[in-house]
């Protein structure tokens, strides 16, 4: 039994290195945007939901290759902020091509939201494969 528990202590670590990048991702995604996507979900707002949930799970993926990949939490920790700043870029990029995002997320349309989840996770598949080093 022992040795099937012997790698607790890296998991536990690289967890919760992982939970601590989700969080500053979160915070640093809730305040480039010009909507309050908490509120509208509690709200209600499916297309808010959208937006942030397709956001957080392609910020997630490439967080996992870089766990997978990295050679220790602080090698994890650069390429998990690597992602970050992807995924943000995607954010803006989409912004520039839906000016009216925010208003539009903030009245409930979902085509721009699922294009942003879309474009967010398109990104996020590709930035995990590129973490394959």
């Amino acid at each position: 039994m022992l040795a099937s528990i012997s790698g607790l202590g890296a998991f536990l670590a690289y967890v919760a290195t992982a939970a601590a990048l989700v969080a500053g991702y979160l915070v640093v995604y809730m305040l480039a945007t010009a909507h309050d996507e908490i509120g509208l979900i509690r709200r209600g707002v499916t297309s808010a939901a959208i937006a942030l949930g397709g956001s957080l799970v392609a910020f997630a993926l490439p967080l996992a290759a870089a766990i997978d990949n990295a050679q220790g939490l602080l090698d994890c920790a650069i390429w998990g902020l690597v992602a970050l700043v992807v995924q943000m870029g995607v954010y803006w990029a989409v912004r520039v091509a839906l000016p009216d995002l925010s208003r539009q997320i903030e009245a409930g349309e979902n085509a721009p939201a699922i294009f942003l989840a879309a474009a967010s996770l398109a990104a996020g598949v590709v930035n995990a494969a590129a973490m394959t080093y």
